[in-house]
């Protein structure tokens, strides 16, 4: 029985959480988006009381986009010469 509460109470929230997500008023599918790459480049869940994990976490996922955004540009340049190496 109480098994089957904890599936209700899942199915509920899960149903909450969509129709929060897809709402007219809501936040756009974009500006989430932007919100979430912004949130995750500058580290906004990682511990600030350590800031070796926080620098840390800001400087390891800026050069990692930075290098992916150089790789697409690579990628994109190597296309339009006709040859990938």
């Amino acid at each position: 029985m109480a098994e089957r509460r904890d599936d209700e109470t899942e199915s509920r929230r899960i149903l909450e959480r969509v129709a929060h997500e897809t709402e007219p008023g809501g936040a756009s599918f974009i500006a989430r988006t932007a919100k979430d790459a912004r949130d995750r480049v500058t580290a906004a869940g990682a511990d600030r009381a350590d800031p070796i994990e926080y620098w840390g976490t800001r400087i390891g996922r800026t050069l990692g986009f930075i290098i992916a955004i150089g790789l697409l540009v690579w990628l994109v340049y190597a296309a339009m010469r006709g040859s990938l190496f």
